[in-house]
Parts: C-alpha cells; structure tokens; sequence
C-alpha cells in the first residue's frame, strides 16, 4: 500500500495521537494485579490484540496475525475473532459514546484490558445480530472472571446487561452540528468529517463514512501474460466460485465469499494476484508498453511494478525502487511468482533518484505516492485513529517535492502517473495543479476509465463509488518542445 511505502511517512511505530480513542488515555499503563491468562478462545485473542494496539500502539492486523499464527483456533472462531478485532476499532467512537453513560467512574479510569472486554462486548450486543446478548455477556463474565477478580466480574456483569436493558434507548441525536453528529453515528474523528464536509458536502462525507465501515470486497488479478480474464473466469466459475468481472478494471475479477485467494493453487502458480480494483487503474493510466524504460519510485511491496510488467507482457526493463531495504524481497518474491523477468529492484529514497539515473532517461513514471492513506479505511480502520491534520499536512510537503523532483527523470512525450490511495483534496487535485501551474511543460492527459466527478483534475475515486478503495489518480505527459 503506498502510504507504508516510504519511511517519511511512516514512523517505525505507531503513535496513537493523544486525543484519539486508541491512546492509552489511563494513568496505569498496565494493571499487576491482573492475572497472566494465556488467550485460547477466540475472544481472548481479541482482547489481547485490542489491549496490545492500545497499550503498545501496534498495528491491529499483525498483532491479530501473530496471535493466530500462534494460537490454533477453528476456522469459525478466527472469524469470530477478526470480526471482533476489525468491527470494535472500526466503531470505537461510538462504543465509547454509549459505554461511557453506565460506567459510573468513566471509561478511562479502567484498566485497559477491562475497557477493551467491555468495548468488544458491547460491539457483540450493539452490531452483531449472529451473536446471542446473553452469550457475548456470559463471555465476558467468564473472562473477567479468569484474569481479574470478583468485583471486576460484577461491574462487567452489571455493566453490560444494563446496556441490553437500555439497547433500544441506545440513540445518537440527531441535532448534533452535522461533523460531531456524522463523527459519533459511523466512528469517525471528528476533524476528519468536517474536512469531507468541507471538501465534498455533507451527505458525501457520510456516504464516505458509510462505506469505510463496510468489508471490503475481495478482487482479483489476472496475469495476462501468463492468461487471460476470459479464461480464469471460466476456471474460476468451474470450481463453483461466484465470480463476476470487475467494472473499474479489464484484469480484474471480483470473487464472492471466495475466502482467502492467496491460498489458492492459482495464487501460486502466479496466474492471479490479490489487489483492490482502484489500485488495479493506476498501471491502466501508466500505459506501459513492451520495450519501454520504466521507473516505479515508491515500489513496494510491487503490485503495481508486477502489473506494469504483465501489461508490457514482460518485454523491456522496469526499476522497482523503494526505500526500505527489507521489502525489495517482497517485489522479487512477487515478480519470481508471476514469473516476470524484466523488474530490477533497487533501495534508496526516492528523492535521489534524479542523482542516480540520468535526466530524461525514462518514457513512462509512476509515481506511486507515500500519502495519508485516508482511502483505505475500510483495510485499515486503526488509520482513522492515528492520522492528525499534522501528518496530512506534513506529507503534502514531501509529495510536491518528490514529484517535482522526479519529473526531471520523464523523456520528452513521455507520460508520469501520480497516484495515492487518499482522498484528501490537498494530496491529490491540489499537488497536480500545483505541479503544472509551475512546470508548463508538462500537460493533464485525460483519463477517465470510470464516470466519477469528484476531482477536477485527474480522477477521484470514492470508496463509496464502487466499493473499492478510495484512490487518485492523474497522468501528466512532458510535452515535447
């Protein structure tokens, strides 16, 4: 994804902000008294992998990883406990708007791990219908039970039976000034809400809200230089997969309740990749063709750099870069897959690419850049928590220099794709002016695969357009002189 892909806009570890509700907020950061109870239900692991994003900042998916790697549980019950994991982050403002009212000292005078029983438990009574309210109470009753004391297992016992006793009394009001009211209805920052309202309107911004709490959709790429869509539908279909052909993408195939694609053997044999379809455009708007020199700046972890190549059908050279040095693995592992020939992988910051190539040296770029990431949402919904207007404020400075820069790489006629996975205004529509106000030599290629309207130059994709991610795309060519 390519807000991780770039070390200046990710820091080694995440940093709740201090007003987010992820933020150890409690002036004890752990509790001795608590009993080390080692997690074998799928509710333990939740609690343990909610407590340690708390308390430790760690990113919810591999923490949740970890865990499963490490603990066997049922299928059923790995379900069980991702849904609690994704569902409780993803609503976290709203559980803590209501919990607040029946705990009498106040949710942040818990311990943390109390606070997370009671916030995924209230997630169990108040969002899941498949779920029994006594049974997520008896739950948690047991578990209180089991790492605290008595009197931690009565007030959990009280606390969430008055919730079920009161659930229908459980509204948000409807007379709120619309970001607070829009922020508490569908869990959101507030600053982030009033900065869609600002950008789009009121009833967009919800729609944004909306659409970020609903699970993705699983989406699928066909290699094309190994087969074609055509054929991997019919392969997909006669194994009795509900599949249907994506409308953003011609490589892409959409798979209903298929599971987990890269478990498949065609996963494997490098016939199909796992990618959203929004990202899937932005190789699409590259328009790389066989022979061509290409330079991928913010490469990994290499979907887009693969794509590239299967579209060039593996014939010129393709410069994979990216700063880490621990990811170019994940470009060569996924080139070596698809069996693709023609990617060089290569580390260093993408601001002294200029020192080493030559200037004018490549006909297509793809500028891939490290963003806020407020796009994919729906994937990551610990980002909603830890974003700031700050750290917006701080990439843009970095996107505007990092296209400037690498702009001087493009040959003459050649065409530059700047993309992000955010839909913020001012990492988006703003740079590409920006960047043609000051650099007449280069010109907006139209490029419209979808009917969207929401961005004046380039295209912006919402995720509530086609339930895919939120991304930004704009292709810029250097116009010959």
């Amino acid at each position: 994804m390519n807000n991780q892909n770039n070390s200046h806009n990710n820091k080694s570890k995440r940093q709740p902000n201090a007003d987010s509700p992820l933020a150890n907020n409690t002036k004890t950061k752990s509790d001795p008294k608590s009993k080390s109870v080692r997690p074998t239900t799928a509710r333990e692991v939740a609690l343990e992998v909610l407590t340690a994003v708390e308390e430790e900042g760690s990113y919810s998916n591999l923490v949740l990883n970890q865990m499963l790697n490490r603990i066997r549980l049922e299928r059923a019950d790995i379900g069980l406990a991702t849904e609690l994991v994704y569902g409780t982050i993803s609503r976290l403002n709203t559980i803590d708007y209501f919990l607040g009212q029946f705990v009498a000292k106040g949710l942040n005078k818990l311990q943390p791990w109390v606070r997370n029983l009671l916030r995924f438990s209230f997630y169990q009574i108040y969002y899941l219908d498949r779920i029994p309210a006594h049974a997520a109470v008896n739950e948690a009753v047991n578990i209180a039970k089991r790492r605290g004391h008595q009197g931690i297992s009565g007030m959990v016992n009280g606390v969430l039976r008055n919730v079920i006793r009161r659930r229908e009394e459980l509204v948000i009001p409807q007379d709120l000034p619309p970001a607070k009211r829009i922020a508490l209805q569908h869990s959101f920052p507030e600053w982030m809400v009033a900065r869609w309202i600002k950008q789009y309107d009121e009833a967009t911004a919800e729609q944004i809200c909306i659409s970020n709490n609903e699970a993705p959709s699983v989406s699928i790429r066909v290699n094309t230089h190994r087969t074609s869509r055509t054929a991997m539908l019919e392969l997909l279909q006669g194994e009795g997969y509900d599949v249907e052909i994506s409308p953003l993408s011609p490589d892409g195939i959409l798979v209903h309740g298929g599971g987990n694609m890269a478990l498949t053997s065609w996963y494997q044999d490098g016939l199909i990749s796992v990618q959203d379809e929004s990202s899937m455009l932005v190789a699409e708007a590259v328009q790389a063709k066989s022979g061509m020199n290409v330079l991928d700046c913010c490469a990994a972890p290499g979907g887009k750099s693969v794509h590239l190549a299967e579209k060039m059908n593996n014939s010129g050279h393709i410069i994979a870069n990216d700063i880490h040095e621990h990811k170019r693995q994940l470009v060569d592992d996924q080139a070596e897959r698809l069996q693709l020939s023609i990617i060089e992988t290569t580390v260093g910051d993408a601001l002294t690419l200029t020192e080493r190539y030559p200037a004018e040296s490549f006909d297509r770029i793809l500028l891939d850049a490290p963003c806020s990431g407020l796009g994919v949402i729906r994937r990551k919904p610990d980002l909603k928590w830890n974003k700031s207007m700050a750290d917006i404020k701080e990439i843009v400075q970095l996107q505007q220099q990092l296209l400037q820069n690498i702009s001087t790489l493009l040959k003459p006629d050649g065409i530059m794709v700047y993309s992000t996975c955010t839909i913020e205004r001012s990492e988006n529509e703003a740079i590409v002016e920006s960047f043609l106000h000051q650099n007449k030599q280069f010109e907006l290629v139209p490029f419209a695969p979808v009917n969207t309207n929401h961005a004046q130059t380039g295209i912006q994709i919402l995720p509530q357009d086609f339930h895919s991610d939120g991304f930004y795309i704009a292709v810029l060519r250097k116009i010959s002189m």
